[in-house]
């Protein structure tokens, strides 16, 4: 009779055991933490990554009479700001300044990345010798004239222009940028848009016809 009540007893136990374990893991489930027996660290995140510079790889590129700017380069399908720095003349009246900020971005689109640059993925589709004037007599004041139609460049060359443009000193902060050929009087007004900069070999950026007076 005994151990028929020691037996009774050590399995009353062992279920009240399996039943403490059964809502301990049910109050973890319900917390969202799922009980494991492989560890989960995964150690740290990769230091280098394409398309993706630490300051201390990028050497400052603004000289003393330099003024510092962002242009737009390619790196897997997508166009990403990189820092700069364009030459002003002191003194210049607005206009002037304008077009020596856009032809200083030109050339800095145009020009190869830096090793480090390269390396990471960056690359650039804009032709050198390009060049800009600014607005004629009857052109909007924010007007820049290239020696190359914009529709005659390369899709990816025409947006990195365009971004890079749109966000400057040479065409103001508000997204656009007035565009037009040396050779030609029609001007068009194109947006830099997320998409654009997500994705800039879908197709040309969006623009407007602007009225020449």
């Amino acid at each position: 009779m005994r151990r028929a009540v020691t037996i009774r007893g050590v399995r009353a136990r062992d279920l009240r055991v399996l039943g403490a374990v059964g809502v301990l893991a049910g109050l973890l489930a319900g917390c969202g933490i799922r009980a494991t027996q492989v560890p989960t660290d995964f150690g740290p995140a990769p230091s280098m990554v394409p398309c993706e510079l630490s300051v201390t790889d990028v050497p400052t590129q603004v000289t003393p009479s330099g003024m510092p700017v962002e242009v737009f380069l390619l790196c897997s399908g997508a166009l990403v700001r990189v820092n700069r720095s364009v030459q002003v003349t002191e003194g210049a009246d607005e206009t002037r300044r304008r077009v020596v900020v856009a032809q200083g971005l030109l050339n800095a689109l145009a020009g190869n990345p830096s090793g480090v640059e390269d390396e990471a993925g960056y690359r650039t589709a804009v032709p050198t010798g390009l060049t800009v004037t600014g607005p004629r007599p009857a052109d909007p004041a924010d007007t820049l004239r290239l020696s190359t139609p914009p529709d005659a460049l390369p899709r990816y060359a025409l947006a990195q222009i365009v971004c890079t443009f749109a966000d400057s000193a040479a065409a103001g902060d508000n997204g656009s940028v007035v565009l037009g050929s040396t050779s030609a009087d029609t001007l068009r007004r194109y947006d830099c848009t997320p998409e654009v900069q997500s994705n800039p070999g879908s197709g040309t950026p969006p623009s407007t016809e602007v009225a020449v007076s």
